[in-house]
């Protein structure tokens, strides 16, 4: 591969943190120990609702797929992105890149219907108490997630779809510590105005979309809340809302600030940070965002806690027996 200007480029070095060689050790351990909790944090709380029959519920179905898809977001980015602190070249393919932002765009699509999903399921149960059941069924939560899924794995479809009408002929160097659409269409030879065009179009759909179901939801939710009585029943309410409010705000206004803000296919290493929160940042943040501020989570997992240890001593009496 050559660097001339003529050429077809088919390799790509990622060049986020080649500026701060010094600081590479501690970079790679903050994004490992971060890593590591937000799999560990993800997984655990998939593995508790799974295997707890109480937590089989519509907010903790939605739940649990939120946290596999933050696990998957973060297995998509991180583990090239710690390579490439010790790799020498920082290569990586174009259909290594496609790949990358499949899965990546996979992963935040479905976390924006999950979070809708669950908007509305807060708003049947606090609003429609008495119809819950009815409204918010087994199959209806599966129809739901599956929709996520569905709308996961075509949207990514259609943008690694129009990469393929793009020639890369300029720098082979992307700005930036994985692939996304937006750098590679700074390197393009061929003009990626429609490219940008499908992204602002689909991208800003799902927004919109998933954006305005969470308003609605939330709109009746604090009427109904203002219209209570009691302080008990407004705190209650309040609460069960507060940690999936918190974040959904943080998640799309990262979303909305990187794909759909004006002019975002002409930043450079401005992404890196906004980047950083939305694939990293937040899923760590949230298994503990929901848990903490969760008591049918925490009294579970003290409960599984106590089995543990009565089992370890159980085992441990027969052996001294």
């Amino acid at each position: 591969m050559t660097e001339d200007n003529h050429s077809l480029t088919t390799e790509f070095i990622l060049t986020g943190f080649a500026d701060h060689p010094e600081l590479k050790i501690l970079l790679f351990l903050v994004f490992f120990t971060i890593y590591l909790i937000t799999m560990v944090g993800n997984l655990g709380l998939v593995a508790l609702i799974v295997t707890e029959h109480r937590l089989h519920t519509p907010m903790y179905i939605f739940l649990g797929n939120l946290a596999l898809m933050d696990s998957f977001c973060s297995s998509a980015i991180t583990p090239k992105m710690l390579q490439n602190f010790f790799s020498k070249d920082r290569l990586i393919s174009l259909y290594e890149c496609m790949a990358q932002f499949y899965f990546l765009c996979l992963a935040e699509t479905a976390d924006c219907f999950l979070l809708a999903a669950m908007a509305y399921d807060r708003y049947v149960a606090i609003c429609k108490p008495l119809q819950y059941h009815t409204m918010m069924s087994k199959k209806l939560c599966i129809q739901m997630t599956a929709g996520a899924y569905a709308a996961g794995n075509i949207h990514p479809t259609i943008h690694v779809g129009f990469l393929f009408r793009l020639t890369f002929c300029r720098s082979h160097q992307i700005n930036h510590f994985f692939c996304d659409v937006l750098p590679l269409y700074r390197l393009s030879c061929v003009d990626p105005f429609i490219n940008q065009l499908m992204v602002l179009i689909f991208a800003g759909s799902v927004l919109v979309f998933t954006i305005t179901i969470v308003i609605i939801s939330y709109l009746f939710i604090l009427f109904t809340i203002f219209k209570m009585k009691s302080k008990e029943g407004k705190g209650k309410a309040l609460s069960t809302c507060a940690s999936h409010f918190l974040s959904v705000s943080i998640f799309y206004g990262s979303l909305l600030f990187m794909y759909v803000r004006p002019n975002s296919g002409n930043k450079d290493d401005k992404d890196i940070p906004v980047a950083i929160f939305y694939t990293l940042i937040i899923p760590l943040l949230n298994p503990f965002i929901y848990s903490l501020r969760n008591k049918e989570v925490i009294n579970t997992t003290k409960k599984i806690w106590r089995r543990i240890y009565d089992m370890r001593k159980q085992i441990l009496s027969n052996m001294h027996n």
